[in-house]
């Protein structure tokens, strides 16, 4: 039986009427459980009783369990949730003065492999369906009984490794007749997976684009990300150009801060000159400690410090200090620890 929240509108559109239904009754069904939240197909009262009968027979209302929950201090919640086949995925809900903001996850476990980060420790077991991506914001504004008015998928996994399902997850979240998020309130975080920027410049989707950087040359990065082995910085920085040339769209560089790695004056001014004259701006992050690796984050005055050298060469930054710090808020950490304690 196929789980509803796998369908884009113009898939559903496809398959009733190739089932002999009308096209528009898709965008009744979007509107049943994506606004009314309905999970009862006997509930969607302007159907048919047979095409609600058809509904019952070939589909369901699928849902996630909540398998673990945690709230930081500043209000940053992580869930963790239980998919059909028992294995575990993170979302993490992030409050701030312009709306609620949910990242969320897209592949079961991680092969890009950064040497910092703990959604690596798994390796990839597949990737997540439409449904299961489209799922942890249904079961977060249900748990917290709020909206998600931002996205980034930025949790476990690399979206642009699951191209497809991303690009029908945006589809679907982004439905005037689904959950109605801005494009511009939706953003895909890559690694840096070269021929998928290029594909992804040419999608009509006004959607934000960012780069999980995390250092200005290949030596570093290529000690901190393995990707850059097979798409160096100059192969990177050349995709973006052509994004931004095709977009006219501001990308952002994610940038996490570690002591003595890759937070020095000098690392400063070689990404000053890497990226100055592109339509961009860098995100500062102080990383969040995760026991498995010996990786410090910044102290406040190297952070600062890094961030002024930035400015003052003319490239645009922000500061921000990492979500979540005194819970599992790393991206898999909470799967992480979790899963150690089934093995």
């Amino acid at each position: 039986m196929k789980n509803i929240y796998n369908e884009t509108l113009d898939s559903l559109k496809t398959y009733l009427e190739e089932q002999g239904f009308k096209a528009f009754n898709a965008r009744q069904i979007f509107e049943w459980i994506y606004k009314k939240k309905v999970t009862n197909f006997d509930d969607m009262s302007n159907l048919s009783k047979t095409l609600r009968q058809h509904l019952k027979t070939y589909f369901r209302v699928g849902s996630l369990t909540l398998s673990t929950k945690q709230v930081a201090s500043d209000g940053t919640t992580k869930f963790l949730f239980e998919l059909d086949d028992n294995h575990l995925i993170e979302a993490v809900l992030m409050y701030h003065d312009y709306g609620n903001s949910l990242c969320v996850t897209t592949q079961v476990g991680c092969n890009i492999g950064c040497s910092f980060c703990a959604s690596g420790l798994q390796k990839r077991i597949r990737n997540l369906k439409v449904a299961e991506i489209v799922m942890q914001l249904i079961e977060v504004e249900a748990l917290e009984n709020l909206k998600i008015s931002h996205v980034v998928l930025m949790g476990t996994g690399e979206p642009f490794d699951n191209y497809d399902n991303t690009m029908k997850f945006i589809d679907v979240i982004n439905s005037p007749y689904g959950l109605e998020i801005g494009a511009r309130h939706i953003t895909v975080s890559t690694s840096g997976i070269v021929p998928k920027i290029y594909t992804f410049a040419e999608e009509p989707k006004q959607v934000n684009l960012a780069i999980s950087l995390h250092a200005p040359n290949n030596q570093t990065r290529t000690r901190l990300m393995k990707i850059n082995e097979v798409y160096p910085i100059n192969e990177l920085i050349q995709a973006v150009k052509f994004y931004i040339d095709k977009t006219n769209r501001r990308v952002t560089f994610e940038y996490i801060l570690l002591e003595g790695e890759n937070d020095s004056l000098d690392d400063a001014n070689q990404l000053s000159d890497l990226l100055r004259g592109l339509n961009c701006y860098v995100n500062l992050i102080r990383y969040n400690a995760v026991s498995e690796f010996d990786y410090k984050g910044s102290n406040e005055k190297r952070a600062n410090a890094f961030y002024n050298q930035l400015t003052k060469r003319g490239i645009q930054a922000t500061l921000r200090r990492e979500k979540g710090a005194d819970i599992d808020a790393a991206c898999g950490q909470l799967r992480s620890k979790e899963m150690n304690k089934k093995e």
